[in-house]
């Protein structure tokens, strides 16, 4: 199964989900499912379609926000409302998960969190956003 890294008590990244862990996900309280990894990126990787009927059968929430490359301020945006609108803890996948903290964090950012604090939250998670973040 899929590693599920935790930021804060209410967001976790994970590199690529199959249907199974999202409705596993679903089914232990995740609210919300977001897909950063657009569909057809590497052979064998489960369409978004799977993805979202798997998260809705477990009882999620589910969107498709995929980024390609460095997030748009759209993307950081939109990511970051779905987050604060969600009706508990959310679960953000891409191929690795950088793309889902890289979302989230700059999205946090632009709302006025502090960077360092971002920066540290997703060291704790295994990612490296200090180049992401500078300035």
């Amino acid at each position: 199964m899929t590693q599920f890294r935790k930021v804060t008590d209410r967001f976790e990244v994970s590199p690529q989900i199959t249907p199974d862990e999202a409705r596993q996900a679903a089914a232990g309280g995740v609210a919300l499912i977001i897909n950063n990894r657009p569909d057809g990126e590497a052979p064998g990787q489960p369409t978004n379609a799977e993805i979202e009927a798997a998260a809705r059968a477990g009882g999620a929430e589910y969107l498709y926000l995929p980024v390609v490359g460095r997030p748009t301020p759209a993307q950081a945006k939109a990511q970051a409302e779905a987050v604060a609108a969600a009706k508990g803890p959310v679960l953000a996948f891409c191929r690795s998960g950088t793309r889902s903290i890289t979302t989230w964090a700059l999205g946090e950012a632009a709302a006025g969190r502090s960077k360092a604090e971002l920066t540290g939250l997703a060291a704790d998670a295994g990612y490296d956003l200090t180049a992401v973040l500078q300035g």
